[in-house]
């Protein structure tokens, strides 16, 4: 090896040890904020584990699997979170699309109406759900009060209060709060979509629904995915707005995984029974990926 080879190489070696110095700080914040802590809840999942009474430890085994999947309240908690979560993604999706839509067209003052809906998105989860609930009051809550007056109801309502409309009216609220992420992403890939065509087509006699199926839809598809695939795993895996709002009553009419979680560890002490529902949600959102995965991997193929 001659002598500019062997510089060469030193040089090339330099290099590595610079890229991974500046990789390393990362890598030690995964190490230390993500993979451990999932590491362990994931032991811990298997462990015989309670904050009550540390010296009872030992390995469980699956038995804190089966007592998550035997408790009587893991199904009706599975279908709120199913519920909470099909709802409020469809609901976002559609009031989503339908204000870029409308804030796409040219009309006046549309600067100002963009800078406005983003206005639910920023405000932070604890004040949205304060400001909510105090809205939401029976007794002296705005929105009660206003609907009285407007003769939709009858009497002030507890919506909150109430098992039949507690999650729906949350649902409400999150989808109130979420909608302008949607709203903004659909914005700007409208931004690309032909406007020449679209014009085209509406010369041709082509409806607005038409318009909207055969056209813009179509070029809004890889953006709805990806909002779908992540507002799916943020939905499902929330826990302040119901919290907030709710704390999962009225007698767990709107609790949900997360919420039943956060009793068992922190109401209940147990913590090998939370460990293993976080490790069961886990694995769904793995699957969740899986399929995403799976799924552009394929059309990217094709």
């Amino acid at each position: 090896m001659n002598n500019r080879e062997n510089r060469t190489l030193k040089r090339e070696t330099r290099s590595k040890l610079i890229a991974y110095a500046f990789i390393l700080p990362a890598l030690l914040f995964f190490l230390f904020i993500v993979a451990y802590p999932l590491f362990t809840v994931l032991w811990d999942s298997f462990q015989i584990k309670n904050l009550i009474n540390p010296e009872t430890q030992g390995f469980a085994g699956l038995d804190n699997y089966i007592s998550v999947l035997q408790n009587p309240n893991f199904i009706p908690a599975l279908w709120n979170t199913i519920g909470w979560t099909v709802l409020s993604v469809t609901g976002e999706y559609v009031l989503g699309i339908t204000s870029a839509l409308a804030l796409n067209q040219k009309i006046k003052g549309r600067a100002i109406f963009r800078g406005i809906i983003i206005i639910p998105w920023v405000v932070p989860i604890v004040i949205a759900g304060m400001t909510w609930t105090w809205m939401l009051t029976p007794d002296y809550g705005v929105l009660n009060i206003w609907m009285a007056d407007l003769g939709l109801i009858d009497e002030p309502y507890y919506w909150l209060g109430e098992k039949d409309t507690s999650l729906l009216t949350v649902v409400i609220v999150n989808i109130w709060r979420s909608f302008p992420f949607y709203t903004i992403c659909f914005l700007a890939a409208l931004q690309a979509v032909n406007r020449e065509m679209v014009e085209a087509a509406a010369i041709d006699g082509a409806g607005i629904i038409t318009r909207f199926r055969k056209i813009i839809l179509p070029e809004l598809k890889s953006v709805s995915m990806v909002l779908i695939f992540i507002h799916v795993i943020w939905t499902f895996i929330n826990f302040d707005f119901i919290w907030i709002m709710t704390q999962g009553g009225p007698a767990r009419a709107s609790e949900t995984l997360p919420i039943m979680i956060y009793k068992f560890a922190m109401e209940e002490f147990n913590v090998g029974i939370a460990s293993a529902l976080s490790s069961m949600m886990l694995a769904f959102m793995l699957l969740v990926f899986i399929m995403y995965y799976l799924y552009t991997s394929t059309k990217n193929k094709g």
